[in-house]
């Protein structure tokens, strides 16, 4: 991991893969909500980690670097919070995601029912969280051509990574169902619905 300055009072910690993002994204939480690291934002991304808002980043990159974190799947998975999105499983690329694998739609909703996902990072739109999980032999290609309009509330697979469309919008992702759950809400505290380090299951819906 590397620590470069950005900006009067910022840092980005370049991580190697998203297992070192999510170790760091939650070791910075836990020392600012212990008062042992002052930063406004910190917000994880795909290979890094911004803090914005620090008032002296030199003082803080020296600190860092005397951390040591531990990966999370050793420290906090049994203490992050699980949430639950109920999912028809009624997508127009399930029978071709199907496909992909080499299996039956019925076990494709399988495979995505068992997994417990995490939030890796949030992007794209207000409330749109990427979620990791997906074995690497179950990556799926975006759509050659992306949909003019996605209905919000989508459920789709893109790469490595499974996301819910929290509004409408264009998008190249494929859809495997459906959730009614609204993702994204300013009048709620906060108001993303998913936020970094969750775990998250897609479970059928009743």
């Amino acid at each position: 991991m590397r620590v470069r300055r950005v900006g009067e009072h910022g840092l980005l910690l370049d991580c190697v893969d998203a297992g070192q993002v999510e170790t760091w994204r939650a070791e910075l939480w836990r020392r600012r909500a212990a008062g042992e690291l002052d930063a406004v934002e910190i917000v994880p991304a795909a290979r890094t980690v911004l803090l914005d808002g620090v008032p002296d980043p030199a003082a803080t990159a020296t600190s860092i670097a005397r951390w040591s974190p531990q990966p999370v799947i050793e420290t906090t998975t049994g203490n992050s919070p699980e949430v639950a999105i109920p999912t028809a499983y009624d997508g127009a690329d399930l029978p071709e995601i199907a496909a992909f694998w080499g299996t039956t739609v019925e076990a494709a909703v399988e495979r995505l029912t068992s997994i417990e996902f995490r939030v890796a990072f949030c992007g794209f739109a207000p409330g749109f969280a990427y979620l990791t999980g997906l074995p690497e032999q179950w990556t799926v290609p975006r759509l050659a051509t992306p949909r003019p309009k996605v209905p919000a509330g989508s459920v789709a697979l893109a790469g490595a990574y499974a996301g819910i469309y929290p509004t409408a919008s264009p998008g190249g992702w494929r859809l495997v169902g459906r959730t009614e759950v609204t993702l994204f809400d300013v009048h709620r505290d906060p108001p993303a619905r998913l936020v970094p380090g969750a775990r998250v299951r897609l479970v059928r819906a009743s």
